[in-house]
């Protein structure tokens, strides 16, 4: 028999399966550096956690600064974070102001004298109830923490923009 009278060559037939071999050890290499990478992805979505920041009675008409820490977990990095709000009451309402400035991020002060923010960096304002002062740096209010009171204990969740 000759070559012509078959329909695959050797030739052919060495260079599909040669791929077909190929193929299969580049999947067998890549499927596990794709599944690394992609995993934190493709867990669900981290849910808003409340944290347990200070109690109802520490609370007054005028903001104060209260500072937590709690665990966060991103992606395979384990870390213990920082944060801080000013919290005050508004009537019977529990209002937490994030202490991060809208303009660049850095962390702002209240001045009780004035009762107002001010930003130590580029001089920006605020008024006692998160709102930029017209005028300065910060082009939108300060954002407010998600706010839960339960047993006289007051959680902040994540922290949301206000426009």
């Amino acid at each position: 028999m000759s070559e012509r009278e078959h329909k695959v060559s050797r030739r052919q037939f060495l260079s599909y399966t040669l791929t077909g071999v190929g193929g299969f050890m580049a999947a067998g290499m890549l499927m596990p550096m794709v599944r690394f990478a992609l995993d934190p992805a493709l867990k669900a979505g981290a849910e808003s956690s409340l944290e347990a920041v200070c109690e109802l009675d520490d609370l007054t008409d005028t903001p104060q600064r209260f500072t937590w820490s709690f665990n966060q977990q991103d992606s395979w990095y384990e870390s213990t974070v920082e944060q801080e709000a000013y919290i005050y009451l508004d009537g019977d309402d529990v209002v937490a102001l994030s202490s991060v400035c809208t303009h660049l991020g850095c962390t702002i002060a209240y001045n009780e004298d004035d009762s107002e923010f001010a930003c130590p960096c580029h001089g920006g304002r605020f008024t006692e109830d998160g709102t930029n002062v017209p005028g300065t740096p910060p082009r939108r209010p300060l954002d407010v923490f998600e706010v839960s009171v339960e047993n006289g204990t007051v959680y902040l969740g994540e922290v949301n923009r206000r426009d």
